[in-house]
């Protein structure tokens, strides 16, 4: 195992009707000047907004409000949201909705704490941030874990490059999760974000280097658990605990919890996805699991036994009488069936996308630049590789 530093100073308000306590929470962290900010529409059309403005307006706290983030967030909402704040002297930045608007609430407070620097060097890597706005959720969708993670993902849309990073001041302060106020999203959001909170483990899990063994058992408890209760949501989709499961797993899963002891984790797959949903704006968790197969049936022999535990104690494989190689083949396949299940693509094309040579190079310039010229931990990959699992997955 590998030395490792576990911090997770996100303060959860988990169950039903907690949401009520966000202003209690706001001047418990300092704050008395808020920026409201959400997504394009369901947290007004739901009430939700309006029972947080009136929560804030009796607690006497002052706000202002910038909605319309979209998936994949958009630096220019960044920017507005930057000049809103400025203009307005907000001392903290309340999110609330998914991961889409969390990572722009956190790209935000960046920029306020820093107003006379360029908030997308961060993405770009040419600095480090020195400070941040205070930043706190109430989550509406499962997925992203940005609730309790220290990293940020954004778009900028002129170039069609997502771009991450991630620092330690980026972990809200608090998340407020009702399980109830993600009964609404559709069926595919639902499956989209079951597919990256078992994404974010296994980026963590397939690895070359060492490993523990209670972080292993964690991981794996998790993944077979948001399978177990994905396929309950696609028969029963307001079934409370499988939603209050779904939603705890989605902030374990990127923590730090299931990485702990290892050597970092591998995140290709994420890295790769970031390109393509960079480029055609698809549904992240939906991209995710268009590439997975790809990308594990390239790397499985370096990492053999990894896969084939994953194939054992996750997918539920029988190894008996048959060898490793297939094993692992046998769970990958069994991981691709079940996305099938739940309404995910294996393959681009099924994203309605047919990506040319030229997109795939482009696609692969891109991440390699971003990555610093390779990624990985199951297997390095570079440049060539990022070409041939972007072609083995259209």
């Amino acid at each position: 195992m590998h030395n490792f530093e576990y911090y997770t100073p996100t303060r959860i308000i988990f169950g039903r009707n907690t949401e009520n306590a966000v202003a209690d929470l706001i001047k418990r962290y300092g704050g008395k000047r808020v920026l409201l900010h959400y997504g394009q529409g369901s947290a007004v059309r739901s009430g939700l907004i309006a029972r947080v403005k009136k929560n804030l307006d009796e607690a006497g706290i002052f706000h202002v409000e910038l909605g319309g983030v979209v998936p994949n967030p958009h630096l220019d909402k960044v920017r507005t949201g930057f000049a809103l704040g400025n203009l307005n002297q907000v001392d903290f930045v309340l999110a609330v909705g998914g991961g889409s608007v969390i990572d722009s609430a956190k790209a935000i407070a960046f920029a306020l704490a820093e107003p006379n620097e360029n908030v997308w060097d961060l993405f770009e890597r040419k600095r480090p941030p020195k400070a941040s706005l205070p930043v706190g959720s109430i989550l509406t969708i499962a997925a992203a874990g940005s609730e309790m993670s220290r990293n940020v993902v954004i778009t900028n849309e002129e170039t069609k490059k997502k771009r991450s990073f991630g620092d330690a001041l980026a972990r809200p302060k608090f998340a407020i999760m009702n399980p109830e106020l993600t009964m609404t999203l559709p069926d595919y959001q639902t499956a989209a974000g079951c597919v990256d909170i078992m994404m974010h483990t296994m980026e963590r899990y397939f690895t070359s280097g060492g490993n523990m063994e209670i972080t292993d058992a964690i991981a794996e408890g998790l993944l077979r658990t948001v399978m177990r209760n994905a396929n309950i949501l696609r028969l029963s989709p307001k079934n409370y605990n499988a939603r209050a499961e779904i939603m705890w797993a989605s902030s374990l899963a990127h923590n730090g919890l299931t990485g702990c002891g290892n050597d970092g984790g591998d995140f290709s797959t994420h890295n790769l996805e970031y390109e393509l949903s960079g480029m055609f704006n698809v549904t992240h968790g939906a991209g995710l699991a268009a590439l997975w197969g790809s990308w594990a049936r390239y790397v499985y022999n370096v990492c053999l036994p990894r896969f084939v535990q994953f194939a054992v104690n996750v997918m539920g494989v029988d190894a008996t009488g048959i060898s490793d190689e297939e094993v692992a083949l046998r769970g990958i396949e069994d991981l691709e069936d079940f996305y099938r299940k739940i309404g995910m693509p294996t393959r681009i094309s099924a994203l309605g996308i047919n990506l040319t040579d030229e997109q795939i190079k482009e696609m692969a310039e891109s991440c390699e630049k971003a990555t610093g010229g390779s990624i990985g931990s199951a297997k390095r990959i570079y440049f060539d590789d990022m070409v041939k699992i972007y072609e083995m997955a259209r």
